[in-house]
């Protein structure tokens, strides 16, 4: 949907793809009809998961997916936080991958929304004027089958984000203590994961 005073908005496909994630798509189109610029619901784990992540530190892990790996899909920033949209299942794949220690521990605290989770998306349209506060599409949706991201890919990028700030920031900006190291940590994987080979 677009309208000339429209700065930000999702495809037709895109909106059709976001509404197959709820119980009833054709009275969310209709709702959507009605009111583009209202921000919605929608459940997790049918059609997408989402990863809610610290704005600055999902920003990083963006510029990692474009910069050395596959790219991403639809991406949201609601309330100073970046959302990623992930395959199905990724919630529940990605929290134990991120207790390792020897992985991730300087990764910040994320949210992971799977199964008989709901999130807030952005409006598909967002007037000129509209309030940072309602949110906004940073990847907009533009097909009925958007690519996603899984586990091993968001896993990999958020590793490599945290290396690239200086040690504490990442803490720091999620308002956490650094995990307590038992014994000598391993260094964080070199290597990409394994469903995707990195450009370059």
């Amino acid at each position: 949907m677009w309208t000339y005073d429209s700065v930000e908005y999702v495809t037709v496909a895109g909106e059709a793809w976001l509404a197959s994630a709820s119980e009833y798509p054709r009275s969310m189109r209709a709702l959507w009809e009605t009111r583009p610029w209202a921000a919605t619901v929608l459940p997790c784990g049918r059609v997408f998961d989402v990863i809610n992540l610290p704005g600055l530190f999902g920003r990083r892990v963006l510029d990692e997916l474009w910069a050395s790996g596959p790219g991403c899909g639809p991406v949201a920033t609601l309330r100073g936080r970046i959302l990623i949209f992930a395959e199905p299942g990724t919630a529940a794949r990605l929290r134990p991958l991120l207790v390792w220690e020897e992985w991730a521990r300087d990764v910040p605290t994320l949210l992971c929304h799977g199964q008989g989770d709901a999130i807030t998306v952005p409006p598909l349209q967002r007037p000129l004027d509209a309030p940072e506060q309602q949110g906004r599409w940073i990847v907009a949706p533009d097909g009925r089958e958007p690519w996603l991201p899984g586990a091993s890919t968001l896993l990999w990028a958020c590793v490599r984000a945290s290396r690239d700030l200086p040690g504490g920031a990442v803490r720091a900006e999620a308002g956490r203590p650094a995990a307590a190291a038992s014994g000598a940590p391993s260094p964080a994987p070199d290597v990409a994961p394994p469903d995707f080979v990195p450009a370059g």
